[in-house]
């Protein structure tokens, strides 16, 4: 795992190294520059041609993109820059780049002037707006941002220097109109808008550049689980050893989804798998199972008798259920063993409606909602999150489930190609499928039962609600990875023996 930064927690690291004596202001500029020319000759080693057209904002941002020019011109490229201002009115390390550009020769063009140069571009370089963009752009840059993708169109390469310009670094939405780059080079770490909402889909290809600098952690994680994939490992011992997780089934004819889940738990190595179902729908599930066990459960009444199996250690709920105040009761009778618990699908929208449900909720269940049940669930934040963003930093995904798990109480699972996951105590991480990551398949109907199951069997094999869910989404990721085009949801549970092989298992 590493840490992903927002944009006041980025400042506060340079701003200790400076205050410590560690590096000034303009020699962090130079690095970040010269990192950026370097990212460049690694992104694309068989080298590029034509013009560099360097357009420079108003802040250090614009610095660090006369820096840039500057290493360009000095490796013989044909450079052109341009201001969004004046030089006059720079910040001081800014304003001593670009004093220096123009000692070495270089010519500063108006920002009006830019949209010509582009129609020739090789490469354009956005260092108009960085992390610290709190409004939309200027509605004078919006015929230069139609510019900068007409000269992607046309095969020019766009790079953004620490993220495109009209991204919002702390939610990855765009503040109106935002550049769209083939690479965007941050400096120290990634910042929370690489990984979410629109921020992939501007970003094109993210390289971090080290400054040398050292600082406190970031609030949020980039969670990557396949280092710790070792503590699934089955060594001596019998099925009882690793945990009996038990799924609660829907009535005739909607029992796929929860079947779905308990074949997920049952692959990642729960050892027992109990399918909950009510009487008319026993032979039906009867005709679709073999390892996977089944119990009758009518009433809530049985199905306490049921969970009065302390080696039940593992529960979902959720997958094909119905909404009704039979359920609900069910759904009680699960959250008052007080035992790990997935809540998903059918059960989230039920604590949506009885909010009687939420008293009894705990730290050790795990709520999945996709946006959708998310809005159904936390009205207010999905209403926020749907808002477009006027200015930044704008609500993120983030934000929405934090407060999300501060007013349950539980684990909170947000779904997307941006999954978070956040704890009642302000834990929260990302697991991110995109970039190399993506796994566009994973869109088809099933995906996130499975999901549930995999956590659930993970959770009955001893591991903790929060680090679970972060491993679910990680496994559940990577079985889509490995099987690839025309993955269906039957296919997750059967990839994982070839993801835990790969990791070594």
């Amino acid at each position: 795992m590493r840490d992903l930064l927002t944009a006041a927690e980025m400042r506060e690291v340079e701003a200790a190294a400076m205050a410590a004596g560690l590096v000034t202001g303009r020699a962090l500029m130079e690095r970040a520059g010269e990192g950026v020319v370097a990212a460049m000759a690694a992104a694309w080693p068989a080298g590029w041609s034509g013009r560099a057209v360097v357009l420079c904002g108003p802040g250090n941002n614009g610095g660090d993109g006369f820096v840039i020019a500057r290493h360009l011109a000095a490796e013989g490229r044909d450079v052109a820059v341009f201001l969004w201002g004046e030089v006059v009115a720079l910040p001081v390390d800014a304003r001593a780049n670009a004093e220096a550009w123009i000692a070495g020769g270089g010519a500063v063009g108006g920002i009006d002037a830019a949209e010509a140069a582009l129609a020739g571009a090789g490469i354009v370089v956005d260092a108009l707006f960085g992390i610290g963009l709190t409004r939309a752009l200027p509605a004078a840059l919006g015929d230069l941002a139609g510019a900068v993708a007409r000269a992607r169109r046309h095969g020019a390469r766009v790079v953004a220097v620490d993220v495109p310009s009209g991204l919002c670094a702390d939610s990855g939405r765009a503040l109106g109109l935002a550049v769209e780059a083939d690479l965007t080079v941050t400096f120290h770490a990634e910042k929370l808008g690489h990984r979410l909402a629109e921020g992939p889909a501007h970003c094109g290809e993210v390289r971090v550049v080290d400054l040398g600098l050292t600082g406190p952690p970031g609030g949020v994680t980039l969670a990557a689980f396949d280092a710790m994939m070792g503590v699934l490992a089955k060594g001596a011992g019998h099925k009882f050893g690793h945990g009996h997780a038990f799924v609660l089934s829907g009535g005739a004819g909607f029992g796929g989804a929860a079947r779905l889940a308990a074949r997920g738990a049952l692959r990642v190595g729960a050892g027992l798998v109990t399918l909950g179902v009510p009487p008319v729908a026993m032979v039906e599930n009867a005709a679709q199972v073999n390892a996977v066990m089944l119990a009758r459960v009518q009433t809530a009444a049985a199905l306490k008798a049921i969970l009065g199996d302390e080696r039940i250690n593992a529960i979902c709920v959720g997958p094909g259920l119905a909404l009704g105040s039979a359920e609900a009761e069910l759904v009680k009778t699960c959250l008052q063993t007080g035992r790990p618990m997935v809540i998903d699908a059918g059960a989230i929208t039920i604590m949506a409606e009885h909010n009687e449900l939420r008293a009894v909720a705990h730290g050790a269940c795990v709520l999945t909602p996709h946006d959708g049940e998310f809005a159904r669930i936390f009205g207010d934040l999905g209403q926020k999150l749907a808002a477009v963003p006027e200015t930044g930093p704008a609500f993120s995904r983030v934000d929405a489930a934090r407060l999300a798990a501060a007013r349950t109480g539980c684990i909170v699972l947000l779904k997307g190609p941006d999954t978070v996951i956040a704890a009642p105590d302000g834990r929260s991480a990302v697991h991110s499928a995109a970039y190399g990551r993506a796994a566009g398949w994973l869109a088809t109907a099933g995906s996130g039962d499975v999901l549930a199951g995999i956590i659930t069997g993970l959770m009955a094999r001893g591991v903790a609600p929060f680090e679970a869910a972060q491993m679910g989404a990680w496994l559940h990721v990577e079985c889509a990875r490995a099987f690839g085009p025309g993955l269906i949801a039957e296919d997750l549970p059967e990839m994982l023996p070839t993801v835990f092989r790969a990791a070594g298992l």
